[in-house]
């Protein structure tokens, strides 16, 4: 009981001193206009870990204000929070634009110490297409390992509704519902945007990746329980971690939908947020 009443009295202290948020931060010198970062801090934090967010959007659209009430949620758990734009589809391709993703992860090691945070306790998670960035660069080391970063730093990773973490089986999935409903081809689905070729389908899945040894961080995947695609793709995520000996929470949130369960993260008595609120104190407990 004393211990519930000090992390209350806690929270509350660093919600009512928070920082002014420090919007557009860029993380390439002389860059795109896309590549800036907003940086939520605790007045005086000092040594806190990061949470590391990624927007969705469809890869094709969204920004790093759409945070909602997750800067308030984790500045209240004693974190610092940043949120970040990468360049979009189709002005650049999806290599480049993960290397996007890679470039402010080390923007962040380099600087969140700047702002009271510890570059070594990074919790990385995203939305929608930012769920499949965050699964990426957290099971393919090479994009983190392009800019020196190990996966040493990471304490977890937070995917939220996501359905690409399995491309080729979205991509037949979706081809194949098509088809036998009579409908046109996407003009631009997942097949065009990762790449349109079997290779690359596969190596931009994080499920490709994942592999015992690697240093992978323990993942909650977050989902819209009634909806078949993401969660199908959630639970094989899950699969293939607990496959490999990596700690996994599979969760499916019900009576909620693809943009809901993004914008209740962080909210009093939502259901994810209370899976997110456990998983934080597994992690930190590490």
């Amino acid at each position: 009981m004393k211990l519930s009443l000090l992390l209350v009295a806690l929270a509350f202290t660093l919600s009512a001193v928070a920082q002014e948020p420090v919007r557009s931060v860029p993380y390439v010198e002389q860059g795109h206009a896309r590549h800036v970062l907003d940086v939520y801090a605790p007045a005086s934090a000092k040594n806190l870990p990061v949470v590391f967010w990624i927007h969705g959007g469809g890869w094709q659209s969204g920004d790093k204000a759409n945070v909602q009430e997750k800067p308030k949620f984790f500045l209240e758990q004693g974190f610092v929070f940043v949120s970040i734009n990468h360049r979009l589809l189709p002005e650049v391709e999806m290599g480049p634009l993960i290397g996007d993703v890679a470039k402010a992860f080390g923007w962040v090691q380099k600087h969140i110490a700047e702002y009271g945070g510890d570059p070594t306790r990074v919790l990385v998670g995203g939305h929608s297409s930012g769920a499949q960035l965050a699964a990426l660069i957290c099971t393919d080391d090479r994009y983190l390992k392009a800019v020196g970063v190990s996966f040493q730093c990471l304490i977890g990773c937070v995917p939220v509704d996501g359905d690409t973490y399995d491309i080729p089986a979205i991509i037949e999935t979706a081809e194949t519902r098509r088809r036998v409903h009579g409908q046109e081809p996407a003009k631009f689905g997942h097949r065009e945007k990762f790449g349109n070729s079997p290779e690359k389908h596969k190596d931009f899945s994080a499920v490709t990746h994942i592999a015992k040894g690697k240093g992978i961080p323990p993942f909650l995947v977050l989902h819209v329980a009634n909806h078949p695609d993401n969660s199908a793709q959630a639970y094989r995520l899950g699969a293939v971690l607990k496959a490999a000996d990596i700690p996994v929470k599979v969760f499916g949130a019900k009576d909620t939908d693809h943009t809901k369960i993004n914008a209740n993260l962080g909210t009093a008595g939502d259901p994810s947020t209370a899976e997110l609120l456990v998983f934080i104190q597994r992690v930190m407990k590490k």
